[in-house]
Order: structure tokens, then C-alpha cells, then sequence
């Protein structure tokens, strides 16, 4: 079990090695020296891939249900980690604590900082930053399309019935569905760069930010976010490559092929709810504020999109349109994006399950002997599904308390403490409350906070139960 986790977990930190060379490149033309961190993390972190990888080295035929919960779990960890080299060796960070952290929220795509003076960074940092945000994002989609179902979290078997035909099973060899993600995952940053560069942004700042929208990660070059560029056009681009993170990825994939491409209507339920979502905002911020009409549905839409699909970014800053705005955002932020999107939370998908039990439950109890089926879209739900999903709800809200109640006993205040944990389970980064909000940050927080919500983070972006499992102990026995 552990022979084949230590390899793969050194095939993904040679990766990351490799990832680390892009911004050692703006390094090095910056200022005219080889000798630079990036280069130096570089050769620490492919030195502990390749001894990992060479020493643990098996042809693996197949993987067990605890093998790939293990996989998972040491992966994401040990990149976590090594991502924080860059930091502490760049001196861009006061503390290791502060590195992992900032390094742990680019991974999981959570978006929160501890920078107060972003602009201040030197450019290699800045893209290091938004290159986390880029290849977590890549590896939520791969972790949700080929890890989940296997692990059958939270009812993700009914995403790998969304990706099947009747002929035969959909994509179903690893490589080929790996290839065709990171082709659709390259193509949507490569348009989302050439238009934010077209409505008026730098190159530099155009890549960052549609690294950071497809990815739906929520790092920005800027102090003020999106809304330090004041353009309607800029936003307007934004949110939509906001959606395009928060759509599975297998979604054009199929569309491209012309196959039944939402057989559950996860992409048609989420765009509903978004639509009648910035509906609503819109309309009571522009009644309750003294927000003009297009301001209102300018800055309603981008911050409705942002936090539903936990991407993080911001053109304004909420918090301070009044107390309506903490519960408003608490509440947008458990809904989430699609399964198999880069986008974090609850998920679309469950929201579905839970109002056809909900509504399969009501007609029961009003009509006894009626069969009604449980359906979402074309697919019938099985029991077994049904339950995973209440269980995995069930263990969110339980994780999202207990949290709340240990950052609170760390000497937070109660509506502080719930903000900052829900923000970083839901990976939307950014808080309800001024202090972690778009013109906040995470730096004022202890360090046994801040690890507390690096936990907070893996546990979301890892879907809870991944987590939970390796933490039993019946998961070490035999």
C-alpha cells in the first residue's frame, strides 16, 4: 500500500519541481542572477520526487479503495508542503506557518491570503501564486472525475453515470481522459487571457487572472482584486470564465463530441440557480443600498458568481453594503460549482439529490402508495447513493461547527471564527466579515489558526470524507 503511494506521490512532487521552473524564469529576467529560489525549490523538491519515485518504484496493476484514499490524502499533503519552499526561501513571508498557509490556499483554490501588500511581490512570486491556483484547479478536475467516483464520496457514482454512453463506458482509460482535460483545461485559460488582454489588462495580469478564473482559485496581482482595474469589461469577462471553471470539464469534452453531454442537468441547475441568485442580490442591493441600477447589477452579478463558485475574486468590497451581506454570502457559499469543475463546496449535484429525496418524501407523506421514483435528470438514484450524500452533508456542517468552535476557543469572536472557517471549508477564501473580507486578509490570525484552517482547506477541496477516512482508525487496522 504504501510502495505504490510514496512513488506516485514523488511523480507528482518531479511535477511540481518542473511547474516551479515557469516562474524561476521571470526570476532570472528580472534580476539577472541564476542563483534564484525558484531555481533552488526547484532542485529540492525534484530531489525528494525522484528519491520517493526511484526507491518506492512498482508496476502497479491496480489500486484498492485504501490505496487511493491514501494516494490521494499523501498527494495533496506533500504538495502542500513543497509548495511552501518558494515562499520561505523568497523571504516573501514572514513565517513557514505563513508559507503553508498561503501555499496550502493556492493548491486547494481557496484564495485566501496572508499577503497584506500583494503588489509589493516580485512577479515570479505573483505567478507562482496563480500557477497554485492553475494546477490544483487541474487536480480537483482529475481528482473528481477519475478519484471520486472510485471512492464512491458523497454520491460521486452518479457523475460517473453523468460520463457514460449506452455503448460503452465513457473515456475509459485514465491517459485519455487526462489528455482531453488539460487540452479543454489549456484552451479556456488560453481564451480567458487573449480577452481580459482585449478588455484593456496587461499580459502579465491578464494570465494571472485567467489562471485564477478557470481554476477558480481567487489570487489576483492586486490589493483591491479585479476591482483595481475599474472596468465593466474586465468583469463582465471574468464572470463568465468564472462560470466556464465552475462547468465540469468532461462537460465539453462531451458537448464536442455532440453526446448527451448533462444527462443529470447539473450545468442547466446551475445556471438556474446562479441566474435567479443574481436576480435576487441585484434587486435588494439595489433597493436597500444607494447603489444606481447598473452598479447594482454590475457588482450583484460578479460578487453572486464569485462566491458561488468559490473562485474568491472581487470588484468591490461587500462587507461593507451592511450586515445583510454575512449571512447572504455564508449562505451563497455552501452552494458551490459542478462536480468535476475546479469549483469547491457542496456541489450542484448534491444540492439536486437532496431536493428529490426532499420532494419524494413530501408526496409520500401526502400519498402513501405512490410510487415515486428517485430520479436526477435521466438517473436513478440507489439508495447507497442517497445515503453517501446525507453522510457527506451531515460531516460538512459537523466539521464546519467544530471548527468554528475550535478557532473560537483560540480567542476569535463567534461571527469571525464561522466566517473564516466556512470561507476556507467552502474554498472560497474570501470572508463574510471586513477583516477576511476583499480588502482583508489572513495575516493578523495565530499560527495554531492558521492550521487549523490549512485543515479547514484540504478538508473541503478533498470532499470531508476523503479525510475522515484516513483519520479512523478502523482505516489503519489490518
Amino acid at each position: 500500500m504504501w510502495q505504490s503511494t510514496f512513488m506516485i506521490s514523488g511523480y507528482v512532487l518531479c511535477i511540481l519541481g518542473l511547474v516551479m521552473l515557469v516562474p524561476a524564469g521571470f526570476d532570472i529576467s528580472e534580476t539577472s542572477k541564476l542563483g534564484t529560489p525558484f531555481i533552488v525549490s526547484s532542485l529540492i523538491t525534484m530531489f525528494f520526487g525522484v528519491a520517493l519515485f526511484l526507491s518506492s518504484y512498482t508496476k502497479i496493476e491496480r489500486i484498492t479503495l485504501k490505496q487511493g484514499f491514501l494516494i490521494t490524502g499523501m498527494s495533496w499533503l506533500v504538495v502542500c508542503l513543497f509548495s511552501a519552499v518558494p515562499f520561505v526561501l523568497h523571504h516573501s513571508v514572514p513565517s513557514i506557518t505563513d508559507a503553508v498557509f498561503e501555499a496550502t490556499s493556492g493548491i486547494t483554490g481557496t484564495g485566501a491570503t496572508i499577503m497584506t501588500d500583494v503588489e509589493s511581490l516580485p512577479h515570479s512570486v505573483l505567478l507562482w501564486r496563480s500557477l497554485l491556483n492553475y494546477i490544483g484547479g487541474l487536480g480537483v478536475v482529475i481528482f473528481a472525475v477519475a478519484l471520486l467516483p472510485f471512492l464512491g464520496i458523497g454520491g460521486m457514482q452518479i457523475f460517473q453515470h453523468e460520463n457514460s454512453d449506452s455503448n460503452d463506458k465513457f473515456m475509459p482509460k485514465f491517459s485519455y481522459i487526462a489528455k482531453r482535460i488539460v487540452f479543454v483545461y489549456l484552451a479556456l485559460t488560453g481564451i480567458a487571457t487573449g480577452v481580459l488582454f482585449a478588455c484593456g489588462m496587461g499580459w502579465f495580469d491578464a494570465v494571472n487572472h485567467a489562471m485564477s478564473a478557470i481554476g477558480t482559485g481567487g489570487f489576483s496581482t492586486k490589493n483591491a482584486s479585479v476591482g483595481a482595474f475599474n472596468s465593466a469589461l474586465v468583469d463582465a469577462a471574468i464572470i463568465v470564465f468564472m462560470i466556464c471553471g465552475a462547468i465540469p470539464m468532461t462537460f465539453y469534452i462531451l458537448l464536442w463530441r455532440r453526446m448527451e453531454a448533462d444527462r443529470n442537468k447539473q450545468v442547466a441547475v446551475f445556471l438556474k440557480t446562479l441566474g435567479w441568485l443574481s436576480l435576487f442580490f441585484c434587486s435588494y442591493l439595489y433597493f436597500v443600498s444607494d447603489q444606481s441600477l447598473l452598479e447594482a447589477v454590475r457588482y450583484g452579478i460578479f460578487t453572486v458568481t464569485a462566491v458561488v463558485t468559490t473562485t474568491g475574486l472581487s470588484n468591490v468590497d461587500y462587507t461593507q453594503w451592511g450586515g445583510w451581506t454575512v449571512a447572504t454570502v455564508l449562505f451563497l457559499s455552501m452552494i458551490g460549482g459542478c462536480t468535476g469543475s475546479t469549483g469547491g463546496s457542496i456541489k450542484i449535484l448534491r444540492w439536486q439529490v437532496v431536493y428529490a429525496f426532499l420532494r419524494k418524501y413530501i408526496i409520500s407523506a401526502i400519498d402513501p402508495y405512490r410510487v415515486v421514483p428517485l430520479k436526477i435528470g435521466s438517473i436513478n438514484m440507489s439508495e447507497k447513493v442517497t445515503m453517501s450524500v446525507f453522510v457527506y452533508m451531515f460531516s460538512f456542517i459537523i466539521c464546519l461547527v467544530g471548527l468554528t468552535l475550535a478557532v473560537s476557543a483560540c480567542g476569535i469572536d463567534f461571527k469571525t471564527a464561522i466566517a473564516c472557517v466556512s470561507a476556507c471549508i467552502t474554498n472560497v477564501g474570501v470572508g463574510a466579515v471586513d477583516v477576511i473580507g476583499p480588502s482583508g486578509n489572513y495575516a493578523f490570525f495565530a499560527d495554531e489558526i492558521k492550521a487549523i484552517l490549512c485543515f479547514a482547506m484540504l478538508l473541503g477541496r478533498l470532499e470531508i470524507i476523503t479525510i475522515l477516512v484516513l483519520l479512523s482508525k478502523s482505516f489503519w487496522r489490518g
